[in-house]
């Protein structure tokens, strides 16, 4: 691990411009915020991340869970995924959240993990991690082996000619499936972004994985409070049943009025560079009778722009059985 200088902010208006001061919001930045680190560390470890200051920022207040004034939900930026999982308005509100967080990691690094270091936690692509390889995303313009090589686990929706690294994130997907916001505080003044928004696309440049800018922080996360009769589900089909990455997952929260849907969103992980949000499916569902066949004709739609690598066709399909046995549990 290369030396670094260890500080520890007691303000947010100090923590941002010293997080201004980086370079690049990503691979190279001079820079980096650090909270529980259970990701930071490892790739510091791997070389990955070369950061020369780290400012710890577990002083700055940014904790805490609120239910608000319209039903809704404030999540502090620094608040472990444990204490958000197991929080009982998120379990009685957001059960897919709480599925979604459950089914990712370990108990032990759940308890240090928080939710903004989970929205930015990075690829777990092999060629990234591993220094001795090209990568785009840590080096931009010295290609992506894994659309010719090792490309399993990798991306079939949202990917490029640079990158199809897939993004690693449960409870992101799940917080899209309740378009969640993110709030962010910078050398700018505060901002809030919907996180349908807040991920890009690597098109050509991979290295740009968010909308956050050098010193930007986020201070937490909202989510709307959920219509009257919502049910939602996570589901996670993965090579193993603990500490696994999904090969595929969907959240889908729903509202089933007569036997027909009356409100759906309906998000992917595992299968996208980002995760994933399938507008189209969602509009062909509402007003339908909640039946397998339109749950198969959803799960076409939802995977129509697929484009597979070597390895990872298998994906196509196996995406759209996760869509269609989500969407029975969250309607039944």
């Amino acid at each position: 691990m290369k030396p670094f200088a260890l500080e520890r902010a007691t303000d947010r208006a100090a923590a941002i411009a010293a997080g201004a001061a980086s370079s690049t919001a990503q691979q190279g930045a001079s820079v980096r915020f650090l909270a529980g680190g259970t990701t930071l560390v490892d790739l510091m470890k791997l070389g990955v991340e070369q950061p020369e200051r780290v400012i710890d920022i577990n002083r700055l207040e940014l904790g805490g869970i609120q239910e608000q004034a319209d039903g809704g939900l404030r999540v502090g930026a620094a608040v472990t995924n444990s204490d958000l999982a197991h929080h009982p308005l998120l379990r009685q509100r957001y059960a897919a959240l709480s599925q979604a967080i459950l089914a990712g990691a370990s108990t032990q690094l759940r308890n240090a993990a928080t939710t903004a270091g989970n929205l930015l936690q990075r690829t777990r692509c092999v060629y990234f991690r591993n220094t001795a390889t090209p990568c785009n995303k840590r080096e931009p313009g010295s290609g992506c082996p894994a659309i010719t090589g090792a490309n399993r686990m990798m991306a079939i929706l949202g990917t490029s000619q640079a990158c199809i690294a897939s993004n690693p994130s449960d409870m992101a997907v799940a917080m899209l499936a309740y378009d969640a916001t993110v709030h962010i505080q910078g050398v700018s003044g505060v901002r809030s972004i919907e996180l349908k928004d807040f991920f890009v696309l690597p098109q050509d440049q991979p290295d740009k994985e968010n909308v956050l800018a050098p010193g930007d922080l986020i201070t937490h996360v909202t989510l709307p409070p959920p219509p009257a009769g919502e049910r939602s589900v996570y589901l996670k089909l993965r090579d193993r049943t603990s500490y696994e990455f999904a090969l595929v997952s969907a959240a889908v929260a729903a509202v089933v009025a007569d036997g027909k849907i009356a409100a759906i969103r309906l998000a992917l992980g595992g299968v996208g560079t980002r995760p994933w949000r399938t507008p189209d499916a969602e509009r062909a569902l509402v007003g339908q009778a909640a039946t397998e066949q339109n749950f198969r004709r959803a799960a076409d739609l939802a995977l129509a722009g697929a484009k597979p690598q070597s390895q990872n066709g298998f994906k196509v399909e196996l995406a759209k059985r996760c869509i269609v046995e989500t969407l029975k549990r969250a309607t039944r």
